[in-house]
């Protein structure tokens, strides 16, 4: 039966949205009829969603990490005080900013009435509510723990939004000062070179290869210059099509592990964050084969990812999680492995797990701490160059002038 989404008024005059299942429009509303709300708008959700190729980027939408955090622990604090699971989904809906979330909470809370359970309906809107979020809200159900989950999940939301800040925060200071050099370099390109080319031209001075290749892109962007956004545009797209295919995100991955700067903070970070989502699961009841297979769909680096989807494989044949971590010590390091191995025989893995979390993201704090400092000395190297490069290809003709002169 096909699903539309709706906007429709009640009689008070209060708008209301959401999706309902329909044979056709006339069938919803006689639905919205009987709720006593006035259909206004009515979309198929097939006709909704583009069929094309999608791109999907983290500035053009989605959910924010803050707003599932602050749902998350809303709705801890609803169940608590005895509000019915539906009612307080649609509360929280009508509070929601995220428009994709809103739809999702009130599509929830519908097939909730319909007699489905909370994590069922979740798992209809991958896109909102993640794997994770998903498997532990399950196994509250079933526990009747679902108060506790929710906590679990704020906390490792908490954290996660933490980390993902500095980090963030430590990219901001080179992130400008390489994005101020590229745009001064291009005007200059822009004003500078072509009126240099044109006294090279006038004197006929005979041009060595790096200042013919500079005045070519000087003299291609001051003709060109409205291309630049376009160009700039491509190649974030074709960037973003390269690291979505399977061979385009290995090298991209594989070359972060090497960057000298870099893969510290990629390394903590991934073990941070595969620790301290596998603690979470864990001490939510989550089966430890599960529990390593929602991990690994939650990270971002392939290689961690892989490595925890093998490590699930052998740990369902009967193998130790820290004997089959060892094979992955050139990613994982050997304190993850060794504290993992104690959490085993103590029986305290969760316990241990989320101190390690701990351990690692002071490491990451530490290191983005210092990241400004390192990394200030290599962008003025960068800097250095760039601006000697320049510099020899338009004096060296110059020089060569006046030795003819002489």
């Amino acid at each position: 039966m096909p699903r539309y989404f709706y906007t429709a008024k009640s009689l008070e005059g209060e708008t209301k949205s959401g999706t309902l299942e329909a044979k056709d429009v006339s069938q919803l509303v006689q639905r919205l009829r009987s709720e006593g709300l006035i259909l206004i708008k009515a979309i198929l959700e097939e006709e909704k969603k583009p069929r094309a190729l999608r791109i999907s980027l983290p500035f053009l939408g989605g959910v924010p990490l803050t707003e599932k955090m602050m749902f998350a622990r809303n709705l801890r604090v609803m169940i608590a005080a005895g509000l019915p699971l539906p009612r307080a989904l649609r509360i929280l809906a009508g509070q929601a900013r995220a428009k994709e979330l809103k739809i999702a909470l009130d599509n929830v809370a519908e097939e909730i009435v319909k007699g489905k359970s909370f994590s069922e309906s979740l798992s209809k809107h991958p896109n909102v509510f993640s794997e994770i979020f998903q498997s532990m809200v399950k196994v509250g159900e079933e526990a009747g723990t679902l108060e506790d989950v929710l906590q679990i999940l704020t906390e490792q939301m908490e954290r996660e939004h933490e980390l993902k800040s500095k980090v963030q925060g430590a990219m901001i200071y080179p992130a400008i000062i390489i994005a101020a050099m590229i745009v001064v370099g291009i005007l200059m390109m822009i004003v500078v070179i072509p009126q240099l080319a044109a006294t090279f031209e006038e004197l006929q001075v005979e041009l060595p290869p790096t200042t013919r290749f500079v005045i070519a892109i000087g003299n291609f962007l001051a003709r060109y210059w409205y291309l630049l956004p376009l160009i700039v545009l491509g190649l974030l797209f074709l960037f973003r099509l390269i690291s979505q295919t399977k061979t385009g995100k290995r090298a991209i991955d594989a070359a972060l592990l090497k960057i000298p700067i870099i893969s510290p903070i990629i390394r903590k970070t991934n073990s941070a964050y595969a620790v301290r989502t596998l603690g979470s699961l864990i001490s939510s009841g989550v089966p430890i084969v599960r529990s390593l297979e929602v991990t690994a769909g939650a990270l971002g680096n392939i290689y961690y990812k892989e490595a925890l989807i093998d490590a699930a494989e052998k740990v369902r044949k009967g193998a130790k999680l820290s004997e089959t971590l060892k094979d992955h010590q050139n990613i994982y390091p050997l304190l993850v492995i060794q504290m993992v191995e104690v959490g085993e025989e103590t029986g305290q893995t969760s316990d241990i797990l989320t101190k390690l979390a701990d351990f690692y993201e002071e490491e990451v704090t530490n290191a983005t701490k210092n990241l400004s400092a390192v990394i200030e000395p290599v962008i003025m190297l960068i800097i250095g160059a760039a601006i000697g490069f320049f510099a020899i290809s338009m004096i060296q003709p110059l020089y060569s002038m006046l030795g003819a002169i002489k």
